[in-house]
């Protein structure tokens, strides 16, 4: 058996870059149309020591290289029209996130690690809904847990029917926890299982067969192992189908970012992250491209991309490589209207499928923004360029803090694509959000289109305090250090109330109800206390519960 000793930190950073040829847990192949994703997890390529990623159970590692195959299918295989995700061992297609990983990690890493679950999950459905590829799990046996998760995010679920495998979400009853990749949420919200169905199948650790999984709508077809492979090219076509036909495409290859790395710094091209651990503070500045390059013959390298891949890599270093980062201060540098032409070109050229498809990504790398764990500061100071897709950052922020002195121009920009390009997880753009209780505020603001003077943004209401030159250092101090100073658990959870106002939708719940549930949950002695579900879990031992209810 694993050790069940808990690891305090990472033994050592974690990359999020990788490529198909070096994918341990996938096979990635493209045929036409149809692109194929079979999960081979590699028993002994754990991300950590320590445990087996038996029966194509899954880690933090697995999951990269999923959001990888994801985000190449988008950009270098753009042709494709439907993805199909299956298994690659008799009996099993999935039996959800390892339990041994779980046990012997860090309660950080076990949240991180759903947290970048809950994304990949969401950028599954993000591919059918706007990218359209629409998706097939073909789910060849065992399909437990985080796997029925996994098939969940998908847009039609194949189950082989073959008298012994079933669909699962065993959580509860063997592990004390939840379903905590948005598995209750798409059980209800999204498939509409009845909430009495859905109450005894949380309940059932062995789940739910074939014939009954169909008749409950937990899955969409089934088919005896004699005909599953048929079954799942026939589902698999009809997807295809019912997509226009992107056979002129010619995909971009997305290119390794290769930053350059210290103790303390992260340098890409455009962005910069600098570390401070001592006051639990970083800086990470964003740099508009010197001139304008449009998209055409650009690639990968065209600088709305290249800026915001480096962003995105970024953000998850900072979530799972430095944990004891507390406050980042956001920055957006360089000449406000070259980052308004880059908006213009996000604009006019729309309907050009790389366009788009730049633009769908940009609105993801702003949710990971927001859904993470740090307090955020926008600093528009001197050389500051929050315009446009780059105010997006300073309007994502929980504070932004703007130069405002007659001695320096500051200038933030707005554009149309302030207007809704890239709306939040609540289904509404930033500025909406913002404004809430005066709605008005925002045709106020996109009415402005344009560079505007620090001193309007102010009056507009972009900005949550306009200092001048002589308190601009001593107050931005004062205000990092006060920050920094209070419990991460707190503003954790008060950040998480406050950036999502307005609407609730099925992710605002995966994220502001599931991994609150779970950040709890995986805390109560029930779950991880020495003889809680989580710990007992394959061992002889029986759990031991305090049954008070709070």
């Amino acid at each position: 058996m694993a050790s069940t000793a808990i690891a305090t930190e990472t033994p050592s950073p974690v990359s999020f870059e990788t490529h198909p040829d070096r994918y341990r847990h996938w096979r990635f192949r493209v045929e036409g149309d149809i692109a194929r994703l079979t999960m081979a997890v590699d028993l002994h390529g754990g991300l950590r020591p320590g445990y087996e990623l038996k029966l194509n159970s899954y880690d933090l590692g697995v999951d990269i290289e999923l959001a990888d195959a994801i985000q190449r299918l988008r950009f270098e295989h753009p042709q494709v029209r439907c993805l199909v995700i299956d298994g690659a061992l008799e009996k099993v297609f999935c039996a959800g996130a390892n339990i041994s990983m779980l046990r012997t990690s860090s309660h950080a890493w076990k949240v991180n690690f759903c947290k970048f679950t809950n994304e990949t999950r969401l950028y599954l459905e993000d591919l059918s809904a706007h990218s359209g590829v629409r998706t097939l799990a073909a789910c060849n046996g065992t399909t437990a847990g985080g796997g029925y998760e996994l098939a969940l995010a998908c847009d039609q679920i194949l189950l082989v029917d073959d008298r012994a495998s079933a669909v699962s979400l065993p959580e509860l009853s063997l592990l004390a926890v939840l379903p905590g990749t948005g598995g209750l949420t798409r059980l209800v919200d999204k498939r509409k299982l009845r909430r009495d169905l859905a109450d005894v199948f949380s309940t059932l650790a062995g789940g739910v067969k074939a014939e009954k999984a169909l008749e409950w709508g937990l899955v969409d077809a089934i088919a005896p192992l004699s005909r599953f492979g048929a079954a799942r090219e026939q589902m698999a076509r009809a997807l295809a189908e019912s997509v226009p036909d992107k056979s002129a495409r010619s995909g971009v290859p997305l290119p390794p970012l290769r930053p350059t790395e210290s103790a303390r710094r992260v340098e890409y091209r455009y962005v910069t992250l600098e570390l401070n651990p001592e006051r639990h503070v970083a800086s990470l500045s964003l740099r508009v491209a010197d001139q304008f390059q449009p998209p055409a013959g650009a690639g990968a390298e065209w600088w709305p991309l290249r800026a915001f891949r480096e962003l995105d890599d970024a953000l998850l270093r900072l979530r799972v490589n430095h944990p004891d980062i507390n406050l980042v201060a956001l920055r957006a540098e360089g000449d406000p209207a070259l980052a308004l032409a880059y908006d213009r070109a996000l604009i006019e050229q729309h309907d050009e499928w790389f366009v788009a498809e730049v633009r769908l990504f940009i609105r993801r790398v702003l949710k990971r923004l927001e859904t993470s764990a740090k307090s955020l500061f926008a600093l528009a100071g001197r050389g500051s360029a929050f315009a446009g897709t780059l105010l997006e950052l300073a309007l994502a922020a929980d504070r932004v803090y703007v130069l405002d002195d007659p001695g320096v121009e500051v200038r933030l920009g707005v554009s149309a694509l302030n207007g809704g390009a890239y709306p939040m997880g609540n289904g509404l753009s930033r500025l909406q959000t913002r404004f809430l209780r005066e709605p008005q505020r925002v045709g106020a603001v996109l009415a402005r289109a344009g560079l505007i003077p620090a001193s309007d943004a102010a009056e507009l209401g972009l900005a949550t305090f306009a200092l001048d030159a002589i308190d601009w250092e001593d107050e931005l101090r004062v205000a990092m250090e006060e920050r920094a100073s209070f419990s991460p658990d707190a503003l954790t959870g008060m950040e998480a109330n406050l950036r999502f106002a307005g609407p609730e939708t099925l992710e605002t719940k995966i994220f502001g109800r599931l991994s609150a549930w779970q950040n709890w949950i995986f805390q109560r002695p029930n779950a991880v206390g020495p003889n809680g579900a989580l710990q007992c879990y394959g061992t002889p031992s029986r759990p031991e519960f305090d049954y008070f209810r709070t």
